[in-house]
């Protein structure tokens, strides 16, 4: 570590080509989402989660847990899937006079989202999986899981 506790030269050569790598490979997934359906990021990501949801639906404050957005850009994207009929905000139909807001997907959202998903899971398979042998494919998914659950354990950096 360096004397000012930053990174030293190791460490920034790792922590810039593993940043720079994200921001690359999110770029092509989005140009790739884009051309290929019509959606972005942003879309597919939410319809995923609410795909995977029991009932393919959501309180909206877990969506946006799980997403990891702020309260104003989940407001914002839903409001334009909503728009476009992807999904619907909505009381608990089983308790209307709950305060609770529900997102569900809707079946153009559904049909949406399995359109999309054979071509951008080729193109994750063209740019990560097939770059990697098993063992790395398997040590990434290692990492990766390391550094959600501890991003996940801890607070959000106050900057500090």
């Amino acid at each position: 570590m360096t004397q000012d506790g930053g990174l030293d030269d190791r460490q920034q050569r790792a922590w810039r080509s593993f940043y720079r790598m994200q921001e690359v490979l999110r770029a092509r997934l989005e140009q790739q989402l884009q051309a290929t359906s019509g959606m972005s990021n942003a879309d597919y990501t939410v319809l995923v989660v609410l795909y995977d949801a029991p009932g393919q639906r959501l309180r909206q404050f877990e969506l946006g847990e799980v997403v990891q957005w702020e309260k104003s850009r989940l407001h914002h994207q839903l409001s334009r899937m909503c728009q476009r009929g992807l999904v619907e905000r909505g009381p608990d139909p089983r308790a209307p006079r709950s305060r609770a807001r529900y997102v569900t997907l809707t079946p153009a959202g559904r049909q949406a989202l399995l359109a999309a998903a054979p071509a951008h899971s080729r193109e994750v398979k063209r740019l990560v999986i097939d770059r990697l042998t098993d063992d790395e494919l398997d040590q990434l998914g290692a990492l990766s899981t390391r550094i959600l659950d501890a991003l996940d354990a801890a607070k959000p950096s106050d900057g500090s």
